[in-house]
């Protein structure tokens, strides 16, 4: 691929809070890509650690780091969007603060962006480390109906995967035409999982079918996942309708036919019925645990 200005064409955005620890290695992983022409974009959340100190340094060593620290935290999000918005590439890939990309990550990724211009983002298989130390790899997903010409079948693809388990897919670290990670979001609980769904309304995807990238995978609780957000406490009683509530007025907004359109909504509907299922099975189970702790609560205990 060629460009005329001297813009970067990819950039890599890698927004950080106090992660001094493992930045290091974040960055060199970032930094060794075969793919020469990119930047390297940090956004600093007001770390109080050695976090500013790292990035100052690997920024005055290598001219294609671009550092920015926020004077103050301006929450999760923000930082995510903010660090989109200062980078200066065609395409652009979400870094978090304890993950690794493969040296060829992004040569491998922009093939698959050069075998088709409508593609919108490219997925790759990500290697999650689970907080006992154990690899999670899921090299099962068929990107088919995420590659389809039709918005309402990528729309019920995506939809379908957020019931399907962490490890399939995970779009929002991919590589992505950066027009679309500039996008207005809305800090709410399962935002990223609305925007994944925005993404599939905006274009077909590609996949490469290789382990190119690792995650560090982190257990928050909903109380603490409030907290981190800043939203209030409450919506982690109405998950579920917010997050359909919000689905259904993207796909409003969308350029769909009539038809795409209602069967857009019947998706949002499935959606939610799968999520109240879910926490149904969920409640019999911790129900049959407390009872095998105390046989007395069950009915025939209590009889």
């Amino acid at each position: 691929m060629s460009r005329d200005s001297r813009e970067p064409l990819v950039s890599i955005a890698l927004p950080v809070h106090n992660g001094a620890d493992t930045l290091g290695r974040v960055i060199e992983s970032a930094l060794a890509q075969t793919w020469p022409d990119l930047e390297l974009v940090i956004s600093d959340n007001a770390s109080t650690d050695g976090t500013e100190d790292l990035c100052r340094q690997f920024e005055r060593e290598d001219g294609r780091v671009v550092y920015h620290r926020h004077a103050a935290n301006v929450g999760l999000l923000n930082n995510f969007t903010g660090a989109a918005r200062i980078a200066s590439g065609t395409y652009l890939r979400w870094l978090g603060d304890d993950d690794w990309l493969e040296p060829d990550y992004l040569a491998r990724t922009l093939e698959a962006f050069a075998e088709d211009e409508h593609r919108v983002l490219v997925t790759t298989q990500i290697v999650y480390t689970e907080p006992d130390g154990t690899h999670a790899l899921h090299t099962d997903h068929v990107p088919a109906p995420l590659a389809s010409l039709d918005p309402a079948d990528r729309f019920a693809a995506m939809l379908r995967l957020l019931t399907s388990g962490y490890a399939v897919l995970d779009p929002l670290y991919a590589l992505i035409r950066r027009d679309l990670a500039v996008l207005p979001r809305r800090n709410m609980l399962r935002e990223d999982e609305v925007y994944a769904a925005r993404l599939a309304l905006a274009g077909p995807w590609g996949h490469v079918a290789a382990p190119l990238a690792r995650r560090h995978r982190s257990e928050i609780s909903s109380p603490d996942l409030v907290r981190l957000l800043g939203v209030p406490g409450w919506h982690r009683h109405a998950v579920d309708v917010l997050q359909c509530r919000d689905l259904l007025s993207w796909v409003a907004r969308a350029p769909l036919e009539p038809g795409q359109r209602r069967r857009a909504r019947l998706e949002v509907a499935r959606l939610y019925a799968r999520r109240k299922g879910n926490a149904m099975l969920r409640g019999a189970g911790k129900l049959r645990r407390a009872t095998a702790r105390a046989p007395w609560l069950s009915p025939e205990g209590a009889g």
